[in-house]
């Protein structure tokens, strides 16, 4: 069993935000944890990243992915096409927000299979926050409302790092994958 952390496009890598306190917390528990900076960071092209995670990061019926922002996009994408143990979603949204970068990525050319992505999936945990200043409300609401996530959303989480607020811990999201596992 294996973690799986992508971390969200325009030069975000695998060190930033909170993701290197939650991959410890995993860690110490002697949980694989793979935390990657994903090829091709800028615009996050779906056609690169999904052979990246499948090919090169090994992800399989045997992984967690933990996806934030775009990377919570590949998590969705990938599971729309494999099984996975489950998958934690931070600021999730299902359209390119008018966004060219969001458009060039090719992550939004064919529509969603919702259906697949939850039956690939045991379990899908999903964070929100109505102050995001990228992804509206309204976006992560559907997602939710699609995918029947356990849903936590907040109301001053900005984008969970990025978006002006720096966020270096979330240890909400580490306990709750770790309680899955019957952990805490």
């Amino acid at each position: 069993m294996k973690v799986i952390f992508i971390h969200g496009n325009g030069g975000c890598t695998a060190d930033m935000h909170w993701y290197p306190q939650v991959a410890e917390s995993f860690v110490q528990q002697g949980i694989e944890v793979v935390r990657t900076t994903f090829p091709d960071n800028d615009i996050a092209h779906q056609s690169i990243w999904l052979p990246f995670l499948r090919n090169d990061l090994q992800a399989g019926e045997d992984t967690i992915l933990i996806g934030h922002s775009s990377g919570a996009i590949a998590a969705m994408r990938f599971a729309e096409q494999f099984p996975i143990i489950g998958s934690v979603i931070v600021a999730a949204y299902h359209t390119d927000l008018g966004m060219e970068d969001e458009r060039e990525g090719g992550w939004f050319d064919t529509p969603w299979d919702w259906e697949s992505i939850r039956r690939n999936q045991q379990w899908i945990i999903q964070y929100a926050s109505v102050d995001d200043p990228f992804i509206p409300i309204a976006e992560a609401r559907h997602v939710h409302e699609q995918l029947q996530t356990e849903y936590y959303e907040y109301t001053d989480q900005n984008h969970f790092g990025g978006g002006g607020k720096r966020k270096t811990r979330f240890p909400e999201l580490a306990n709750a994958v770790l309680e899955k596992w019957g952990i805490q």
